[in-house]
């Protein structure tokens, strides 16, 4: 069965993106843009969502949606199992690459950058503000493992949260923060006639931003 999608296109229609209009440094950018989008959000829309890829086990590429928890010049910071797919992918590939597409403005944005794991101290306060249920979950979830059924899922978070009845959550010791320092960014901005803006940074010698445009 074929399916004809060849029909679905979108005019962009949004101001352009200039060399004499950004900043020599992409994270004021990069603020400016969440900022604008966020303002166009409705009914917590997840501005914060981005996909990360990493590589797997097999050489192949692995991309999943995650939450942005945090971000400035020191990089970009998401929370999960590091036990995870992904978490394993790092541990033995630290490069990766985070995206973001705000339909709204129009606009993408990709990072590639180098991962570490946050410290300790930090992973724990981000994860004693995470609601009550979301707690437990990271105890119930072994996550990217086989389990037998849904069934063996709901049966682990009650017993989990009976667990916890009358204690104090403490956070897993395989669950934490990552934060992405990256070294090239884009900004991709929607132009009639497929005549994207696409600019991009790249870090260079001494720690400075290199800004060049590539072709749509």
């Amino acid at each position: 069965m074929t399916i004809d999608l060849s029909n679905l296109r979108k005019n962009y229609t949004k101001n352009p993106l200039l060399e004499s209009e950004v900043p020599k440094e992409p994270f004021s950018l990069f603020d400016y843009w969440f900022e604008q989008e966020k303002s166009f959000q409705k009914d917590n829309e997840e501005v914060n969502a981005m996909s990360i890829s990493t590589i797997g086990a097999d050489g192949g590429p692995e991309t999943r949606v995650v939450l942005l928890k945090e971000y400035s010049k020191d990089g970009f910071i998401f929370y999960t199992n590091y036990h995870s797919l992904k978490g394993r992918a790092i541990q033995n590939i630290p490069k990766v690459c985070i995206s973001f597409y705000w339909k709204n403005m129009e606009r993408q944005i990709i990072v590639k950058g180098i991962t570490s794991k946050i410290k300790r101290k930090k992973s724990d306060e981000y994860f004693h503000n995470r609601p009550r249920g979301n707690q437990i979950g990271s105890w119930v979830s072994r996550q990217s493992m086989i389990i037998s059924s849904k069934e063996y899922l709901l049966k682990q978070y009650k017993k989990w949260n009976n667990f916890f009845v009358k204690k104090i959550i403490k956070r897993p010791f395989d669950w934490g923060g990552y934060v992405v320092k990256p070294y090239k960014m884009e900004f991709w901005q929607g132009q009639p006639n497929r005549l994207h803006d696409r600019l991009v940074y790249i870090l260079g010698k001494e720690k400075k931003w290199i800004l060049y445009r590539l072709s749509p």
